[in-house]
């Protein structure tokens, strides 16, 4: 059995890590894809424990389509009748990628044509009431190879249903999962979100250092389906369970300047497990001081362009968060935004960069974990005029830091009174 565990662009690497952990054998790697091998009982294990993946698929067919009879024909010869029952019901959605094949809704149609005479024929019926177990197909056309595929998960994975309430912008649970990874949470380390919002960088840091399975409190659709057993959800469960670290010492200060959300923050933590791992308090991160004698990191979403009206506030926050985690050293510091010169308003070059997706918003992920050198990380605070972004009247312009180049205006002589010709022109 081929199985497809989709995520969010830039996160391919660390899913594939997640199900090499899980003893599963990759078979290939595509954006916002990793297709590997598995049993039924791997299903249950997959959704219950990948902290990366958005949706976990059965591959029931891959073949080449670039017209719409192959399409009918390539999915009418895919054995639906191994999943889909005669009263079960089937609704297909799907993605077409630069392929020839570009209508999404003429997609659709065809493959449920085509699912629909598949199934005729096995069941000897031509009318489907679809009122029983709910298979949802989706198709994935890129590059005209057409992939036909049964979710498995349901709800996106990356609800782990401890977060019924957010802050103004949330970040993708899935996406903080990756961010604490990469700061290698462990017990002598403290980690500190200072913009904690709702405490979702914070809550997925301690569920990965305590190794709770982040499915574990909530349900998926293919539980419903009468072809995997229910005793390997159960097993799954029991096996998930048995890798908790109960007595875990590690610590999180998850904080932020809004009162109001923090306890939001502890409601979602004591909803995830975790809250005796978080410290939560208010503090203005931009005057937060070192604790002696600790080892840490500071991991952090702090607010950009889309979340702030005025974005040469968000500047100005950036610049005094420079001066202030300055002070941190040697800590590990690691920040995403989506403002593209982060590093010009901190005032040093990252140590490394990853281009990420906080679901369609395009984010950099900026790490610093060396000691500063100046001849390495300093950087000019002053903005690079070509681009715009030499007065305040340009950040204004600039909103959502959007890299552009504005082109001059023609000089309008209506526009200056106190314009006067060169001498010597007409």
């Amino acid at each position: 059995m081929i199985l497809a565990a989709t995520c969010l662009f830039g996160l391919e690497k660390q899913l594939g890590e997640e199900i090499d952990a899980l003893g599963l054998k990759r078979i290939e790697t595509i954006d916002g894809r990793v297709l590997f091998e598995g049993e039924e009982k791997d299903i249950p294990r997959v959704n219950i424990n990948l902290r990366l993946a958005e949706r976990v698929f059965i591959v029931l067919g891959r073949f080449h389509a670039e017209s719409f009879t192959e399409l009918f024909d390539g999915t009418n010869a895919i054995h639906w009748e191994d999943w889909i029952g005669k009263l079960d019901e089937f609704p297909v959605t799907g993605h077409s990628i630069k392929s020839k094949l570009t209508s999404i809704p003429d997609c659709q149609s065809i493959v449920k044509k085509a699912i629909v005479d598949r199934l005729s024929g096995a069941y000897g019926i031509s009318w489907f009431d679809e009122t029983g177990v709910k298979y949802k197909v989706e198709f994935f056309i890129l590059k005209d190879e057409a992939m036909l595929m049964i979710d498995t998960s349901g709800v996106a994975l990356h609800k782990r249903g401890y977060r019924p309430e957010a802050g103004a912008a949330p970040l993708r649970e899935t996406l903080a999962a990756s961010i604490a990874l990469t700061s290698r949470p462990s017990d002598d380390i403290l980690f500190w979100d200072p913009f904690c919002g709702s405490g979702t960088i914070a809550i997925e840091a301690a569920m990965i250092a305590r190794k709770i399975a982040p499915g574990l409190n909530r349900e998926f659709s293919s539980m419903a389906f009468p072809r995997i057993d229910k005793k390997l959800w159960t097993l799954a469960e029991e096996e998930a369970r048995g890798f908790e670290i109960k007595d875990s010492k590690f610590e999180v200060w998850a904080s932020d300047i809004d009162e109001d959300i923090l306890d939001v923050t502890y409601e979602n933590a004591l909803r995830a497990g975790v809250e005796d791992n978080l410290n939560i308090f208010c503090a203005d991160a931009t005057k937060i001081e070192k604790p002696s004698d600790r080892r840490g990191s500071i991991v952090c979403n702090p607010p950009y362009g889309e979340r702030m009206g005025d974005v040469f506030e968000v500047e100005q926050l950036y610049s005094e968060l420079g001066k202030c985690f300055k002070n941190f050293e040697p800590w590990h510091i690691y920040v995403i935004t989506s403002c593209d010169y982060f590093e010009r308003l901190y005032g040093r070059r990252a140590d490394k960069t990853r281009k990420l997706y906080n679901g369609m918003l395009p984010c950099v992920f900026y790490q610093f974990f060396k000691p500063y050198d100046p001849s390495i990380h300093a950087i000019k605070k002053q903005f690079d005029k070509n681009r715009g972004f030499d007065d305040k009247r340009n950040f204004e312009r600039n909103k959502g830091f959007e890299r552009k180049h504005y082109d001059k205006k023609p000089f309008d002589k209506k526009d200056h009174q106190n314009y006067k010709k060169p001498k010597g022109t007409k």
